[in-house]
């Protein structure tokens, strides 16, 4: 009697690495980099963009009620930008330099010198809520406060409005700073890296752009 015989399947390892990197890795890797399969890389660009864009509607709903508030004049104390504000301004603009200077390490796979980088960033981050807390202290001792005038209602608003996201990017910046002690990170595996410099860039342009609104803005 014949027998049958069942033709020859080749199987294939799974492919659970992947070799894509940043967002464009089509959700091969975890999203911070563990190298399993999850939540395409795709998925968290695309909410990234969807909050970057509900804070910048926020942002220009403020600007519109600034500029409109700062046309009636009739009540409207300028302040004068403190010198601590200064300093805070160059500690953030500092701050993108060292975080693009740490994803160039991990591109190249120096990692001792990405997390030194990393971590870097992270410190400037808190100096400049730090050094925010520090400017509305000053504000506080010269007795203005946030309903003392329009402008100061407009800064107390808006730089504390600031604060608080740049609070949600440091918080990142420190899940990453710990996934890179671990060495979690490769130039490969590195979304999290990417929308979190994506999102801290945003921060840093965003307070430039106040910074500009509230004192140089007639």
């Amino acid at each position: 009697m014949p027998t049958a015989t069942l033709p020859e399947v080749e199987i294939r390892p799974r492919q659970t690495g992947g070799g894509g990197s940043g967002f464009g890795d089509g959700g091969r890797n975890d999203f911070w980099g563990r190298g399993r399969p999850s939540v395409p890389v795709n998925s968290y660009r695309l909410g990234l963009w969807f909050g970057l864009g509900a804070i910048l509607m926020l942002f220009v709903a403020f600007t519109s009620a600034y500029i409109y508030r700062q046309g009636l004049s009739f009540d409207w104390q300028p302040l004068r930008p403190l010198p601590i504000l200064w300093f805070n301004t160059a500690v953030l603009v500092l701050s993108s330099l060292t975080l693009e200077l740490g994803r160039r390490a991990l591109k190249q796979n120096l990692t001792v010198s990405f997390v030194r980088w990393l971590t870097m960033t992270t410190i400037f981050g808190v100096a400049f809520l730090v050094g925010q807390y520090l400017a509305w202290n000053q504000l506080a001792a010269r007795g203005i406060f946030l309903g003392s005038n329009p402008h100061s209602s407009f800064f107390y608003v808006l730089t504390g409005t600031h604060a608080l996201h740049l609070l949600g990017g440091v918080l990142a910046l420190g899940y990453v700073m710990i996934g890179a002690w671990r060495q979690k990170y490769t130039s490969r595996e590195c979304a999290a890296v990417d929308v979190t410099a994506v999102y801290w860039h945003f921060m840093d342009g965003l307070w430039i752009y106040l910074f500009l609104l509230l004192f140089l803005w007639r």
